[in-house]
């Protein structure tokens, strides 16, 4: 089995690295770079989603585990001090060729611009429209059908593992990460006896899309998790649950999706 480590920079991942080297090629695991079978990612969600970002174009063959050097995080889930545990259990994955693994789904961007060429992207988190000087001015349509003409900071689309990032902060729903959907939610919409939204978060499950059309030539931020660009040639954008493409978690010990909620949220204490 091959690996690599995707890590934060900071000094306590990059002695965690080194560390992890070295007790991991004891189990007979081999480091490479370009097509690993397993992506350890050092640091925190973000760096897990820089990891994701780097790799996206070989989801088929490659699992992803986490460990988080600041607070839990809902993809980083073990902690520095158990990283012996996780590189014995690995080492015993891979000898007895058993990696268990959870799939989550990814919400799938098309970009269809002004010159007529189609941009397709992948994100594992959340996809957001916001204008930049101005109102963003966009018509929504779910399968073909006009839903709102939407005016306001932005737009956010999520995917279940996503909604407990910035898709929760906007009032939206927390999904399990077992259904296939995505969510859209939007931010901060104007709502008065002019213009109406339909002001709630809407979950679409697998084979339906959302098109959505901003004024021409508005200059408009795209992200894609962390990654930031802006644009003024987007014609529409169309958004779905990304077919026959999921991210793959290593599983080396359970840790239940509510559990972690509860963990991030709520915290332990009992009455």
């Amino acid at each position: 089995m091959k690996y690599n480590v995707v890590h934060r920079g900071d000094e306590i991942s990059f002695q965690l690295m080194h560390t992890f080297h070295k007790l991991i090629q004891a189990h007979g695991l081999i480091h490479e770079e370009e097509q690993p079978d397993i992506v350890l990612s050092i640091g925190g969600d973000g760096t897990l989603l820089h990891a994701f970002h780097r790799y996206k174009e070989q989801l088929d063959h490659i699992s992803f585990v986490g460990i988080h050097t600041g607070r839990l995080g809902f993809f980083a889930d073990w902690k520095p001090d158990e990283v012996e545990l996780l590189a014995e259990l690995m080492g015993e994955s891979a000898k007895q060729n058993d990696l268990r693994v959870v799939k989550y789904p990814l919400v799938e961007i098309q970009i269809t611009t002004g010159s007529g060429q189609i941009e397709t992207e992948l994100a594992l988190n959340e996809f957001t429209l916001k204008g930049v000087d101005a109102t963003l001015v966009a018509q929504l349509h779910i399968n073909d059908e006009l839903l709102e003409t939407f005016r306001g900071d932005g737009i956010c689309i999520s995917t279940p593992s996503g909604s407990t990032a910035y898709n929760k902060s906007l009032g939206g729903a927390i999904v399990h990460p077992s259904l296939d959907a995505i969510q859209i939610a939007e931010i901060a919409s104007i709502n008065n006896r002019v213009y109406r939204t339909l002001g709630s978060p809407i979950l679409l499950p697998k084979h339906h899309h959302c098109d959505i059309t901003p004024r021409t030539n508005q200059n408009i931020v795209l992200s894609l998790d962390h990654v930031y660009m802006q644009r003024s040639d987007i014609v529409s954008i169309r958004s779905m649950v990304a077919a026959g493409k999921k991210v793959k978690f290593a599983r080396f010990r359970p840790f239940p999706f509510w559990s972690r909620v509860r963990e991030a949220f709520i915290g332990y204490d009992m009455m």
